[in-house]
């Protein structure tokens, strides 16, 4: 896993010096730490920054940015592609000539006989960008999934991209604002939607898109994947449901083990619930060694305590186990580095206890990682699924629009009386006057909440458009597909790339690890994607065809314990001393000049928060992100 970084002049406005490139570069040390390259054309208009952590081929020969052997096509690449090996083998008969065993020169070379549809033929996570001499073409990508990022600015006098946001921010024709569009977005989604960033002029590639940008300014930008595949569809047709449990055990294998490449120490985060458990299992099975498996719990805070099955499952496949236990005064410790960490706010607090667990593998030598982001996603292991479609589409199916609406207030009235301890309010509100399930896993600031905070005085504060745009492309791609493809394809392109898999890759890149995804590989999406909803949710119960398909693998208690999230006592946390600090940061923030918020209602909801009368830590914490972020990044409060 690297950091990526350059530029592509159309004229003469653009410049990109050797200081200039080499800063950029330098922000991405976490990213890179075991080497660091640079290359710019000839003609200058052209450059290329690359920091690299060392994964697959170790030496020199790996060392980015890459050339082929003519000279006249670079790469920088950030990444891992797991059939790079099959792929060499049909590279090299066709006559390219390979001087390293890493999977870069393979995408290289793919890029040399297919050009941008090289990417259809990768199996992994990716972010690259390749200059192409000959067609005087930049080319970028990003994988399927968006288990990487990639981030860009593009003017009428070029582009500058970057892993990160912090790389483009040191070029000199960059300057550092606020989007308020999407900063509204942010307070009811918890992130920012591709392709916008927080960041005015600055986007982002969204999954599975790739773009080419040519010096005379012209620029392509297409979607090269959906999950939504007619071979997948195909395969899962007519198959009885031990037939496909058994294909998505299948599946399963087959990505952790391609997961496994590495050529340094690997281990996997382990919860003890069913998909960092299965990980655990299914790694057991090939590993030469002990499975290194590592967990955490919060001090205090028992109802956030899984230890307890964590150690079981560890017990029971005889790993090298490791564990850390954080308090408050780690949460402290970590303040000061939450905003430059995150260079785009990410209102999760589960990032807490990942970066220490992260840390604590890296300090431990581990540099891989595998996770279990996205198995809820595909297998809707979430309750919020279910409602949708046993709540929303009766109250619609019934229910006048008139009946909606006022069910809808009732909701909104709940909603502010009684915090996030109403049930169904959300589902209440979608079922009102449209049939797209607003949310996913979970929402922020929405409806007479989200109009309270602002004062109702905001052009941008409907943030609805959103997920009707996905519902539209639905529509268009599958338009037989049933509530649960739906809603996980919803969350593909939203919440999971832009919110879970983003917090992972900066929390991993922050230690200077990698964070791999068996759950998302591509192929184990697309036939997920396909099943029918009985065996994603039944009587209650999700994940059905991931836990029948696992059951046999795993001690009985895994796969029949109520789902239990990774959690942090943010809530308790806002209820103790550090509250204080989090109302005075929100409360004293550069952003307040703005006057984008009521900080009159902002202060009621710390105080209903602090007395335990309402629930308001999601929200409290959201609006603690983005002032720290923009105290930081753009008010110049602290270094960056």
């Amino acid at each position: 896993m690297c950091g990526i970084c350059g530029s592509i002049s159309f004229g003469e406005q653009l410049e990109t010096i050797p200081e200039t490139l080499l800063a950029m570069r330098d922000t991405l040390v976490h990213r890179g730490p075991d080497d660091q390259g640079a290359w710019s054309s000839p003609d200058g208009r052209v450059a290329l920054g690359h920091r690299r952590l060392s994964i697959v081929d170790l030496s020199p020969a790996g060392h980015q940015p890459m050339s082929n052997e003519a000279g006249d096509v670079w790469i920088v690449y950030n990444g891992e592609v797991y059939n790079h090996e099959s792929l060499r083998w049909e590279l090299e008969a066709n006559g390219h000539v390979y001087r390293s065993r890493t999977d870069t020169e393979t995408v290289l070379h793919l890029y040399e006989e297919l050009g941008p549809r090289c990417v259809e033929q990768l199996d992994g996570m990716f972010a690259f960008a390749i200059w192409d001499g000959p067609r005087r073409r930049l080319f970028l990508a990003r994988d399927r999934l968006g288990v990487k990022p990639l981030y860009y600015r593009l003017t009428s006098d070029g582009l500058i991209f970057g892993s990160e946001v912090r790389a483009i921010l040191r070029h000199p024709a960059v300057s550092a604002d606020l989007d308020e569009e999407s900063f509204f977005h942010y307070l009811t989604f918890a992130f920012v939607p591709s392709p916008r960033t927080i960041y005015a002029g600055i986007d982002k590639l969204a999954p599975a898109e790739r773009l080419s940008v040519s010096q005379d300014g012209s620029v392509e930008k297409d979607r090269y994947w959906s999950p939504f595949s007619a071979d997948a569809t195909a395969a899962s047709a007519g198959l009885s449901d031990r037939a496909a449990e058994e294909h998505v055990l299948e599946l399963l294998r087959a990505s952790v083990r391609k997961r496994m490449m590495s050529d340094v120490p690997f281990g996997v985060f382990l919860s003890g619930g069913v998909d960092s458990s299965t990980n655990v299992a299914l790694m057991a099975e090939v590993s030469g060694a002990p499975v290194r498996t590592y967990s955490i719990a919060p001090k205090q805070y028992s109802a956030y305590d899984e230890l307890e099955y964590a150690r079981s499952v560890a017990q029971h496949f005889e790993t090298d186990h490791h564990e850390i236990k954080i308090g408050l005064d780690d949460l402290m410790a970590f303040l000061p580095m939450l905003p430059a960490y995150q260079d785009e706010p990410l209102s999760d607090w589960t990032g807490i206890s990942q970066y220490f667990v992260t840390k604590l593998a890296r300090e431990t030598g581990t540099i891989v990682i595998q996770v279990g982001e996205g198995a809820d996603e595909i297998f809707h292991g979430y309750r919020g699924y279910a409602q949708h479609r046993h709540v929303v589409q009766p109250f619609q199916r019934w229910l006048p629009r008139e009946a909606r609406l006022v069910l809808a207030q009732g909701a909104g009235r709940a909603t502010r009386r009684l915090g996030r301890f109403t049930r169904h309010s959300d589902a209440l509100l979608d079922a009102a006057d449209n049939s797209i399930p607003y949310r996913g896993g979970g929402l922020c600031f929405r409806g007479p909440l989200k109009d309270e905070v602002l004062g109702g005085s905001s052009r941008f504060a409907n943030s609805y458009q959103i997920p009707e745009r996905y519902w539209r492309e639905i529509d268009q791609i599958h338009p037989r597909a049933d509530v649960f493809q739906r809603i996980s394809y919803l969350e593909l392109k939203q919440r999971l790339a832009e919110l879970l898999l983003m917090r992972m890759d900066r929390v991993t890149m922050a230690c200077s690890v990698e964070g791999r995804d068996p759950f998302l590989d591509h192929q184990l999406v697309e036939f997920v994607m396909s099943l029918p909803p009985r065996l994603k949710y039944r009587r209650g119960v999700g994940k059905v065809v991931l836990k029948n398909a696992v059951h046999h693998l795993l001690p009985s208690e895994v796969t029949t314990r109520k789902k239990q999230g990774f959690g942090t006592p943010a809530k308790e946390w806002l209820r103790g001393p550090f509250a204080s600090e989090a109302h005075r940061a929100v409360s004293a923030s550069a952003l307040r000049e703005r006057q984008l918020l009521r900080y009159e209602v902002i202060d009621r909801l710390f105080a209903e928060h602090r007395a335990g009368t309402n629930d308001w830590s999601y929200q409290l914490w959201n609006l603690y992100n983005i002032s720290r972020w923009y105290d930081h990044w753009i008010a110049g409060c602290s270094d960056q």
